[in-house]
């Protein structure tokens, strides 16, 4: 059983070593058309809360910052049917 311990201890402090290791979070959100990075010493923080262009524009204005069309933007939420379901559209007659 001693010579056992000594065997596995690498294979359990390498484990314990990833699953300490930081997570990565999605930078970006699908549900805004555009994302702000800010550049800063020690990283970047993206931010995905603008409508447009002009708004990231005039929020990064003056910053260390770009803003791009969001990759991963889903679009607008459907607005679901335009008529009820098992009713036909009536045709011009």
């Amino acid at each position: 059983m001693r010579s056992l311990i000594p065997a596995l201890f690498p294979a359990v402090l390498a484990l314990g070593t990833v699953a300490s290791a930081p997570a990565n979070a999605q930078k970006y959100d699908t549900t805004s058309p555009v994302c702000k990075t800010n550049y800063r010493w020690g990283g970047e923080d993206t931010d995905c809360g603008y409508t447009s262009l002009a708004q990231c524009q005039a929020s990064a204005s003056g910053l260390a910052a770009i803003c791009i069309n969001n990759p991963y933007y889903a679009g607008p939420p459907s607005g679901g049917r335009s008529r009820e379901p098992g009713r036909a559209r009536r045709s011009g007659y």
